[in-house]
């Protein structure tokens, strides 16, 4: 093995080259994650780059929704060596100031991308997230996540957008460790035990005068398995909020959230309404390669330098069927005490989930609940 450009820096953690991580499990990534929007619902962008070192494999994502149409462009390649340079096919990241400028660049013709994003506040450094499958942890990752403002040009299937920082925002993501990646591993004993529901809420949302991060995840049984609310101001200072009672808004026979309150509490004791609105979504197992993605998904090996271009209506019988076993991305919009704020309303609510009165995978709300 040969030394490879991270070498050359001071940041090891390990007796190992950078070529290699210090654990062999084959889910080892390292991973970006990036949105955009401009504040309609009418357009929403989601994109992310992840290398996986153990699986050999570098890959990209952009989905872009735009009215009824969701396009999707994807490159993997192989990954020879780690670098500073996060890039693959026609997609590329440049990092311009560390944890607060970056550019965004995809070339293909169906999408195409030059943006540069700009942080509002300070990055927050996520709680560490561990999901266990009986005694094996299935996720262990580290994570942190930003509120910002996008500059620079948007094209997607023939029509062009003027991507202006007065009006569109976004958030992002940095996370790294263990998390299912590439082609599955042997089911085993978990074939006959299936996982009965998944529930998960992620909220960063960027207002004038602060950012607020809500992660939330829970069993089917309603046990909080992971609960980080914070709130991040100008200055640097974070508060922590808590532990945050929400309630949501199904509409009738589906599990789309139509809105939702979050019930949080501040150092001092002090009741912070968050209520939210979702506008356009982009379901992430439909051309993102999250989980559930039959063509693709993160890691997965495609050969080396290859690309796809993906289109879905989402008003497809086949697409709108699929939409209740979906991870979905929301365009959010936000009131906190009277403040108006913008970000990202990411949830699922999969099988059963007994605060929500979801009893199975097929169960879905027959009039507005509230859990």
């Amino acid at each position: 093995m040969k030394p490879t450009p991270l070498d050359e820096f001071p940041v090891h953690q390990t007796p190992l080259p950078m070529a290699q991580v210090v654990t062999s499990d084959r889910n080892f990534y390292d991973r970006y994650y990036f949105n955009a929007h401009d504040r309609t619902g009418d357009v929403f962008l989601v994109t992310g780059f992840g290398v996986y070192p153990n699986l050999g494999v570098v890959d990209a994502f952009v989905t872009v929704r735009h009215g009824d149409t969701q396009r999707s462009v994807r490159f993997s390649d192989a990954l020879d060596a780690r670098s500073l340079a996060p890039a693959v096919g026609g997609f590329r990241i440049e990092v311009i100031e560390p944890l607060r400028t970056l550019r965004l660049v995809c070339e293909h013709p169906d999408l195409s991308v030059d943006m540069t994003w700009e942080g509002s506040f300070d990055a927050v450094l996520e709680d560490r997230h561990v999901l266990l499958e009986g005694t094996r942890a299935m996720l262990d990752a580290s994570r942190f996540a930003q509120v910002g403002s996008w500059s620079g040009t948007l094209s997607v299937d023939g029509r062009d957008f003027a991507v202006d920082p007065d009006v569109w925002l976004g958030t992002r993501d940095r996370s790294w460790g263990i998390r299912p990646s590439g082609e599955p591993d042997p089911a085993g004993r978990w074939a006959a035990e299936p996982r009965e529901g998944f529930w998960w809420t992620y909220v960063p949302l960027r207002f004038d005068d602060y950012a607020m991060v809500v992660i939330l995840q829970e069993s089917p049984d309603g046990h909080r398995t992971l609960n980080h609310a914070s709130r991040v101001f100008a200055d640097g200072r974070i508060e922590q909020l808590g532990w945050p009672r929400m309630e949501v808004d199904y509409r009738s026979g589906t599990r789309h959230p139509d809105c939702a309150r979050l019930h949080l509490t501040t150092p001092r004791g002090e009741p912070l309404l968050l209520e939210v609105e979702t506008l356009g979504g982009v379901p992430l197992s439909m051309g993102s390669g999250y989980v559930g993605d039959p063509a693709w998904s993160h890691g997965r090996w495609m050969g080396r330098d290859w690309s796809e271009s993906v289109s879905y209506d989402m008003t497809s019988p086949d697409v709108v069927a699929m939409l209740p076993f979906n991870t979905v991305d929301h365009v959010a919009r936000a009131t906190c005490n009277g403040d108006v704020g913008w970000g990202l309303f990411e949830h699922a609510n999969l099988g059963r989930h007994d605060p929500s009165g979801f009893t199975d995978w097929g169960d879905m709300a027959g009039t507005l609940n509230a859990r």
